[in-house]
């Protein structure tokens, strides 16, 4: 059985005690050879007292150690030369593999570009090296797009190991209980921020072979210049390790590791470690960008798919909110929506599409324009849900949503209401008491072969109606039931704060009954959309059946002209005479069944013709010797705004003007 070379008692083997005895005794003319260091490990304490840092040294964060002082003569052969000690060897084997655990761990957890790059900084120094410089691509490139050209490296960030400066004992325990700083006080030349790669240079040629290289080496001597700039210094020997950065399929930076003289160099096999450490930081980071584009998309389709601001309707007033489930899942497929239709009614949609992902998003998309759309044709709500749950079918069969549609007119004071699977809304009256409105519940959108029903219900002045998606409601913590009566319960008390005569302000409303949700609470999108209904009194409306007649023109004059006079807005007669007579005259000429005029009085003058002729009217420029032709030109001229809306059974068209005001 052969003997191991170092036995745990202590022994040598015979070859190197002969060597010994043969040798003339030196111990007391020189040191002893330093013992055997592992591979990585933390700062060594110098053999002699360490100078102190110079103080006020200007602020530095991308310096280079320079070369130290030369080290001490060769202490004299002694045992250590016989051969590496096993069990020392094997020892460093392992504290390098747990380092590269502990250091991928913690590259590992972060999530952004700085976070990567910070956990490669911290995982190495001091505990592979002493210093380190990263740089980065810039603009990094995403995906498969192609990168940008020239090619340059941007220094991402450097951390250098210092130590305090306030310990003057230099013995072995003293260094290693003495605390280790990152000092952005570096003294020492910098490092270049930028760096463009020469195509066909050492530096290209280095990164291009993907694999770590030592200072040293015939190559890294010239592409080490080229990254850190002319002029720059860097320890000598294997104090330096240049470690390409390579992502999925480009190589997007690099890194450069520095050993002071003061512990040992890099061996061999620190070179796999740092290509350990590159390879997780590149394919980090290339994640990282990749999230970061997606999160951007993300956020542009929120913005694009919710309403920027919501419309300002007459008699009625508008507020929202709309929370992600969380940071990391920006989008979903709740969704919120203000459509003003023709009468000054107004339309109030809030749906939720079912699931948490891009797809859901694009989903919600459609269907808020198709809807969009459907209100435009003045569709009554069940018809709007119908043609809402076909469009989901035609998107596929997993494609569910729910839908509340509800349709306010501020002059009937009345709202209709339908509803596709979704919680009901709450009505909060002008003296405080909140009810959840009985709505027949309806199946999802996208179940296919189901009728829904809708349903008339009183909106008086002062009231607030609140819809909201199931994410307000129901979590993990309670059910939905229990959210709905909780939420009514909030409402009451916001009211009683600000007594019964007087509604709570819609704004703080909404952020009141937000803070109702718990730390647990937020498990899903939520999408809120408060309506104050105020109205238009009877006495601000003027409403009339005109036969097609020719004498029907004439007859609107004098009845604009009287309900003018009773509002005391006889300046705006001659222009809305004449604007009334042209409208009404275009739609006689094609009805066939009466005429309906209408004029409103609010913040502005509003007069809508409504006949039941399909056909929208268009304004075209008429030659000089036309008759015609010019009725639209001078409603465009004199009206502030005017429009034309296709209902179902017809059309309205509809002018708006200033009043003393707003003039």
């Amino acid at each position: 059985m052969t003997e191991h070379p170092t036995s745990h008692e202590g022994r040598q083997p015979l070859a190197a005690r002969s060597q010994e005895r043969a040798r003339p005794r030196q111990q007391d003319a020189a040191p002893a050879a330093a013992p055997a260091t592992a591979a990585i490990p933390g700062p060594a304490a110098a053999s002699g007292p360490k100078p102190a840092t110079p103080a006020g040294t200007g602020s530095n964060p991308t310096a280079i150690p320079g070369p130290a002082a030369a080290p001490a003569p060769a202490a004299a052969p002694s045992a250590a030369a016989a051969g590496p000690d096993p069990q020392a060897v094997a020892r460093r084997e392992g504290d390098r593999l747990r380092f590269v655990g502990a250091a991928t761990r913690r590259i590992a957890r972060g999530i952004d570009l700085d976070e990567i790059v910070l956990g490669l900084c911290r995982a190495s120094v001091p505990t592979f090296s002493d210093a380190i410089l990263v740089y980065l691509r810039d603009p990094l490139p995403v995906g498969d797009e192609r990168p940008a050209t020239p090619f340059i490296l941007r220094l991402r960030r450097s951390d250098r190991l210092r130590l305090n400066d306030e310990e003057t004992e230099t013995s072995p325990e003293t260094e290693r209980l003495r605390p280790t700083t990152i000092d952005p006080h570096a003294d020492l030349t910098p490092a270049a921020e930028l760096c463009e790669v020469q195509a066909g240079g050492a530096l290209a040629e280095v990164l291009r072979g993907v694999r770590p290289v030592f200072g040293d080496s015939a190559a890294a001597r010239v592409a080490l210049p080229e990254l850190l700039g002319a002029g720059r210094t860097v320890p000598s020997g294997h104090r330096v390790i240049l470690a390409p950065l390579r992502g999925r399929r480009r190589v997007i930076g690099a890194a450069v590791f520095l050993r002071g003289t003061e512990r040992p160099p890099f061996e061999a096999n620190d070179l796999l470690v740092a290509a350990q450490l590159a390879t997780h930081t590149a394919l980090g980071i290339d994640k990282a960008v990749l999230y970061g584009r997606e999160a951007y998309i993300a956020d542009e389709l929120q913005r694009t798919m919710l309403p920027d601001s919501l419309p300002q309707p007459t008699g009625v007033r508008l507020a929202s909110r709309y929370l992600p489930a969380a940071e990391t899942a920006r989008v979903g497929g709740d969704w919120y929506d203000a459509i003003p239709l023709p009468g000054s009614r107004v339309a109030l949609v809030v749906g939720d599409v079912m699931g948490h992902s891009m797809t859901s998003a694009a989903i919600m998309g459609q269907l808020r324009t198709t809807a969009q759309t459907l209100a435009g044709l003045d569709l009554p709500p069940q018809e709007v849900l119908h043609h809402l749950d076909e469009q989901a079918q035609r998107l596929g069969s997993d494609r569910m949503a729910t839908c509340l549609y509800a349709v306010y007119d501020p002059v009937a004071h009345r709202i209709t209401i339908a509803n596709a699977g979704h919680p009901p809304p709450v009505l909060l009256h002008l003296g405080g008491r909140a009810e959840v409105l009985r709505v027949p519940p309806g199946a999802p959108i996208g179940v296919g072969g189901v009728d829904f029903e809708a349903v008339e219900l009183d909106a008086p002045s002062g009231a607030t109606l609140l819809l909201y998606t199931d994410g307000l409601v129901e979590s993990r913590l309670r059910d939905v039931w229990t959210g709905i009566e909780q939420l009514r319960e909030r409402l009451a008390a916001t009211a009683q704060l600000t007594g019964p005569d007087h509604s709570p302000p819609l704004e703080a409303l909404c952020d009141d009954v937000l803070d109702m949700l718990g730390p647990g609470d937020r498990d899903d999108d939520i999408a809120l959309l408060a309506a104050r209904f105020d109205g238009i009194a009877p006495s601000d409306v003027a409403y009339w059946f005109l036969e097609p007649e020719d004498s029907a023109p004439g007859r609107a004059r004098r009845l604009a002209r009287r309900a003018l006079s009773r509002w005391g807005l006889d300046e705006l007669s001659d222009s809305v005479e004449l604007l009334v007579s042209e409208v009404v005259t275009n739609a006689v000429r094609y009805a066939e069944r009466p005429v309906t005029l209408r004029l409103l009085r609010t913040d502005i003058l509003r007069c809508e013709v409504g006949d039941d002729a399909p056909q929208l009217p268009r304004q075209r420029r008429a030659r000089d010797m036309d008759e015609g032709g010019r009725g639209l030109f001078l409603v465009n001229r004199l009206a502030r705004r005017w429009g034309a809306t296709r209902l179902s059974t017809g059309k309205v068209v509809w002018f708006e003007m200033p009043t003393r005001g707003q003039q």
